[in-house]
């Protein structure tokens, strides 16, 4: 009886879902370990035939390289101040407007909430320039502030918050505390929020990520190397006559680091925000 229900456990089918999830995993996984190894070497095994597969000895020499060109951890700093002011205060907005939207009645709210839904398809480049505009006669190029204001409202955010705050928090549950006499604030701290933290781990990855890889904005408003972001020095890297892709990957390399680390920081709440969304 044990050996069939394990062998039913382990069919073939499993093993091979197993096997082509790992397959998925490695391909995924290459790019990363290429280039970490080419992070190691010199920057003529960039084009070298068969490619360099294994780690070199220059690891040190090319992330040396970077700190003599560029203000590595200050840039890294200047990276982590933006994100995590953004990831902050989206987080915050996006959840107050997903609760309104879904739980609060007011005129207009269909409206204002396909008004905001509507901004995703426009593209951020054609307001480059009157934001630029606005942000110079504002006084903050070069200003870490400049780099963020952009980000703080999330229209995806917004819509995830609502779909998730209308299927997680029953209507019940709110009237109830209404009637207990919870101001609208007290209900979204003590009843709302505990119960959406799966959401805030998914929407704040996705925000953090997406502020860590932004560059068009970052490199319009930084122009003084002591307020770069991270994305903004890299660039800096790259010389009109000469490229040292050893030195270029490895700042990449180091500067791809704590992406990982929030994702494994928050990899369970994510998965549960995913399993639950799923099962609902």
């Amino acid at each position: 009886m044990k050996g069939d229900v394990g062998t039913k456990k382990w069919g073939i089918g499993r093993i091979g879902m197993y096997l082509f999830l790992t397959v998925i995993s490695l391909f995924s996984l290459f790019p990363f370990y290429w280039m970490f190894v080419m992070s190691t070497r010199h920057s003529s095994a960039y084009n070298s035939i068969p490619p360099a597969m294994v780690p070199g000895d220059q690891l040190k020499g090319n992330f040396q390289k970077v700190l003599d060109m560029i203000p590595f951890f200050q840039s890294m700093f200047n990276t982590l101040i933006v994100c995590l002011t953004v990831t902050i205060v989206v987080l915050l907005i996006s959840s107050l407007a997903g609760f309104a939207f879904s739980k609060l009645k007011f005129p207009g709210k269909n409206i204002l909430f396909f008004a905001i839904l509507f901004t995703i398809i426009i593209p951020p480049q054609l307001g480059l320039i009157p934001q630029y505009l606005l942000v110079a006669k504002a006084g903050l190029l070069d200003n870490l502030f400049a780099a963020m204001v952009l980000f703080f409202l999330n229209p995806l955010g917004i819509f995830l918050m609502r779909q998730y705050v209308s299927e997680s928090v029953p209507d019940e549950l709110i009237e109830a505390a209404r009637l207990d006499g919870c101001s609208i604030f007290r209900i979204y701290r003590s009843i709302v929020l505990p119960i959406i933290l799966p959401a805030f781990a998914t929407l704040g990855i996705i925000v953090f990520t997406s502020v860590w890889g932004e560059f068009l904005w970052q490199f319009t408003v930084l122009r003084d190397p002591e307020s770069y972001t991270i994305q903004v020095a890299l660039a800096s890297l790259n010389t009109q006559f000469k490229v040292d892709f050893g030195m270029l990957l490895s700042g990449v390399f180091w500067a791809t680091i704590p992406l990982l680390i929030v994702f494994l920081l928050f990899n369970k709440l994510f998965i549960s925000s995913i399993a639950e969304g799923s099962v609902k």
